[in-house]
């Protein structure tokens, strides 16, 4: 499929700008993990993982906390009770999320018990049933992720009749992840592998509903690709790679949102993080839990595995900040010997 390419739009109608995006991953994208990536970029749209309508209701824990520096942030949120959901994103509103995202795009057995993700894409009208209540109920936006089909309902017709059926309920922001799911016989980790991505299907969307923001997710690893995809979609949502070479999204102010601001190297961003971790381990975090998160800082660097070797093979049992300088440090004394 060939399409005419056009400028690549940094602007957006929007109260936030969410023309990049990092998906949000179960177990990855906490808090923590949040606040160390705001660390590297301001502008980018940060998504939670995904929070079921049960926790929030029925919970003991607090499943809607955050820093107020991740904004611009939405909750995702799993279920398919119109009445649960629009409940729970009057309280992700009360809280000051700025969106609330719908999981349709899940394919764990998990999820599929209770009656929501990938599943939902062969029950448009539940969704769209969802997104009415929601926007009755809150003001802020409203958005759905979703595959491009699930098991033989992959057909492109199903995916417009999917997203028609969601549009006309009020919901005019769409994002897609450009793999069909499988929801037997794929793991999690299968579904986000072995299903072919199928970008130009997106594309294609984009050009049949061209009132709708649509931002592609799948496979992209570089910002040159996302820069491609935005010749054709309103946004790039970022999974995987964000999360294992967080500094990627180093670039991202300034060349997706015209933000000429100082881009802190890594050391800066390290250095930030450390009174962090020592302000959570006063509230009863450990330094472990927020350092797995930077496994990958050094990324494709010089001294990344001294790096990534030292946080794991002491993170467990440290107790403060210091466990990130004391890697640094380790890093470059291997690396320089003789300094």
């Amino acid at each position: 499929m060939s399409l005419p390419e056009s400028d690549v739009c940094l602007v957006e109608d929007t109260p936030f700008n969410r023309i990049i995006s990092v998906a949000p991953m179960l177990d990855w994208t906490d808090r923590h993990f949040r606040f160390f990536m705001r660390r590297i970029s301001k502008h980018a749209l940060l998504y939670t993982e995904m929070v079921t309508t049960g926790a929030i209701l029925y919970g003991k824990g607090d499943y809607l906390g955050f820093d107020e520096q991740e904004h611009p942030l939405a909750l995702q949120l799993g279920g398919s009770d119109p009445g649960a959901m629009a409940e729970c994103a009057l309280r992700a509103q009360e809280r000051g999320y700025d969106e609330v995202n719908i999981n349709v795009g899940c394919p764990s057995d998990r999820v599929q018990n209770g009656r929501f993700g990938a599943c939902l894409m062969a029950e448009p009208e539940t969704v769209a049933d969802c997104v009415r209540a929601m926007k009755e109920a809150v003001s802020i936006p409203v958005t759905v992720k979703s595959r491009i089909g699930v098991d033989d309902m992959d057909e492109y017709r199903h995916l417009t009749d999917f997203v028609r059926a969601v549009a006309e309920a009020g919901c005019d922001t769409f994002i897609i992840h450009a793999r069909k799911a499988w929801l037997k016989g794929l793991s999690p980790r299968e579904n986000r592998e072995i299903p072919p991505l199928m970008y130009e299907r997106v594309y294609r969307l984009k050009q049949e509903f061209p009132h709708l923001h649509i931002s592609i997710n799948g496979g992209v690893k570089t910002l040159e690709q996302a820069e491609q995809h935005l010749h054709y979609q309103d946004g790039v949502m970022i999974g995987r790679e964000a999360y294992t070479n967080p500094y990627l999204l180093s670039e991202v102010d300034h060349r997706f949102y015209a933000d000429d601001h100082d881009i802190p190297d890594r050391l800066q961003v390290l250095c930030a993080m450390v009174p962090y971790i020592d302000s959570q381990v006063e509230t009863g975090a450990r330094p472990w839990h927020i350092a797995r998160h930077m496994l990958g800082l050094f990324q494709s660097q010089p001294g990344g595995r001294i790096w990534r070797r030292h946080l794991s093979e002491n993170g467990r049992h440290a107790t403060s900040g210091q466990l990130l300088l004391d890697a640094y440090e380790k890093m470059q004394s291997q690396l320089n010997p003789n300094r």
